[in-house]
């Protein structure tokens, strides 16, 4: 478990309050390999210093915050009117609305999530209350809290005997597929194509899933890259492959499927092969059809 959570506070249905702890479901940075800036003669770090166009460096108490209302007109704000802003339950996660899974479309996740996990022994009974309920029920929670000095939307799920709680955008700030109408394909598919395609997909679809051997593959080459060079190690660029383009759609959906059975094992060649000679042939009906 990480060694600080990143808020604490209570999660609310109705009358009922569990004290919780929320803890970040993704490591910061995410493995991410960060470069700095540097001076390229002497390799010095490069430094940041905040300055004004008028008076030059600025030092951090002279510092305030402010809104551009209207080019180069700004409105100040001060920290003490911005606290007055802020709800006296806002160290609590205010359960609204219980919706079947799937109700909220993935557009609306932002990324970011969180485990709550159970504050002290008082909160073990109705937290483990809530998560039995949500799984027999097949419930996920729509709920609002104000996390980091921001009121937040969340979704609330069951998660292997845990809730995960993720951060949601609101709708002003989700694009909607009309706003995207004229750009949308107008083409259709052919019976042929489409059966092929279907092969395709069918034939990519393992039996189970295993997300982790996904990994990301620029941050080791790139760490590998940083390690050589570290050591005094040649760095020699691999060869690049370049695919010729395939017009012809046909031609791609089938090249796409011999790759795909190429890739499989042994024992499981013999159904696809069915599967990619029975999507070339045509159906029975349309064999009669022709000779009649």
């Amino acid at each position: 478990m990480p060694a600080r959570s990143s808020w604490k506070g209570f999660l609310k249905l109705s009358l009922v309050s569990v004290p919780v702890k929320a803890y970040t479901a993704t490591a910061s940075g995410g493995g991410e390999v960060r470069l700095n800036q540097l001076h390229a003669e002497c390799h010095s770090r490069i430094n940041y210093k905040k300055t004004c166009p008028i008076h030059g460096e600025i030092p951090n108490d002279q510092i305030v915050s402010g809104f551009e209302y209207s080019k180069g007109q700004y409105v100040i704000v001060d920290p003490e009117e911005v606290e007055k802003l802020r709800t006296p339950d806002e160290k609590a996660i205010n359960i609204d609305a219980f919706v079947p899974p799937g109700t909220v479309d993935q557009t609306y996740f932002s990324g970011k999530s969180y485990y709550l996990i159970p504050d002290g022994p008082v909160g073990q009974k109705p937290y483990a209350l809530l998560v039995q309920g949500m799984e027999e029920m097949k419930r996920h929670a729509v709920a609002q809290v104000v996390m980091h000095g921001r009121d937040q939307l969340v979704l609330i799920r069951p998660m292997e005997g845990l809730l995960n709680m993720a951060i949601l955008n609101y709708d002003n700030q989700v694009t909607k597929p009309t706003a995207f109408e004229e750009e949308a394909p107008k083409a259709k598919a052919e019976p042929e194509e489409l059966k092929l395609a279907k092969t395709l997909i069918e034939a990519s679809s393992p039996k189970q899933f295993d997300f982790s051997k996904y990994k990301d593959l620029y941050t080791e080459k790139l760490t590998q890259l940083i390690e050589k060079k570290v050591a005094g190690e040649e760095v020699v660029a691999p060869p690049v492959h370049e695919h010729a383009p395939i017009i012809n759609l046909m031609d791609a959906l089938k090249e796409s499927l011999a790759k795909v059975q190429r890739a499989e094992p042994e024992a499981g060649e013999k159904p696809l092969k069915k599967m990619a000679e029975s999507a070339r042939k045509p159906g029975r009906g349309a064999a009669k059809r022709k000779s009649g």
